[in-house]
């Protein structure tokens, strides 16, 4: 679990050099925010893909963006140091987080 909150706090971090709209303040606003979408993609990521699968799979699995930028806006509503300016940014946001934590977890 160690390992999966510091790869997405990496992926964070260098998430507002990428995606227009998302801002971190500090190092420790990027670590509480790993911590706490770590922690919702443990818990709520399952269940909002349980309640969405017709969708998802009408969409052949494209869905699943539009589920990360909500887990990235509760997020963003939860940590003050962590903003994000639109939904764009947070599907965006939500896309390069997700392809930077893979690529990091397959490095390491």
């Amino acid at each position: 679990m160690l390992k999966r909150w510091l790869i997405l706090t990496i992926a964070i971090c260098l998430t507002p050099y990428v995606v227009y709209g998302i801002s971190v303040r500090s190092f420790i606003d990027a670590l509480i925010a790993g911590l706490v979408l770590g922690v919702l993609n443990l818990i709520i990521k399952p269940i909002l893909q349980i309640l969405t699968l017709p969708i998802n799979i009408l969409t052949l699995g494209l869905f699943t963006l539009v589920i990360n930028a909500v887990l990235l806006e509760i997020v963003a509503w939860l940590i003050p140091g962590f903003q994000i300016a639109s939904f764009w940014s947070a599907i965006l946001g939500g896309l390069f987080i997700s392809i930077v934590s893979w690529v990091l977890s397959w490095i390491f």
